[in-house]
């Protein structure tokens, strides 16, 4: 169960934050950035997971905590990048993002690190020990519509 408006969203259960990150794949096209931000915990690859999902990916997505990036095919290819393990932003130059973004969508977590303007920030808010508040925060004047749960 979730309660929600355009741009905010309150889930009660991790299950919720999957489902909500899969009906926002709907809006995630080649070139997409997408910048999550939020504690340790807060869900941040149970919402990749999700977006997966609704991407049509197939398998498991696990967390590139190691590996930095990983790539899943899906309708839209997607690369779920992990930033917590680098402490520059210039360190980016390295996993190649660009071309990434040529072939699909990049997810980002600890996107907070990342100082991109076209990119779309999701917040992810502990509440308790399973809510969870999602806020789309979309790069400029994009229209009120492309970036909606």
């Amino acid at each position: 169960m979730a309660t929600t408006t355009s741009r905010e969203l309150v889930t009660d259960a991790p299950e919720a934050t999957e489902d909500a990150a899969a009906r926002f794949a709907r809006h995630v096209r080649r070139g997409d950035l997408l910048l999550l931000q939020g504690e340790m915990g807060a869900g941040k690859t149970t919402f990749v997971r999700g977006l997966a999902r609704g991407l049509g990916v197939a398998g498991d997505v696990m967390s590139p905590t190691f590996q930095l990036v990983r790539v899943y095919r899906g309708q839209v290819q997607l690369a779920h990048v992990d930033l917590y393990r680098l402490s520059v932003a210039a360190d980016l130059a390295d996993l190649g993002l660009d071309e990434l973004l040529d072939e699909g969508a990049a997810v980002v977590e600890w996107g907070e690190r990342l100082r991109e303007p076209g990119a779309v920030r999701i917040v992810i808010e502990v509440l308790d020990e399973r809510r969870r508040r999602l806020r789309i925060d979309p790069p400029g004047e994009e229209a009120p519509n492309r970036w909606s749960w």
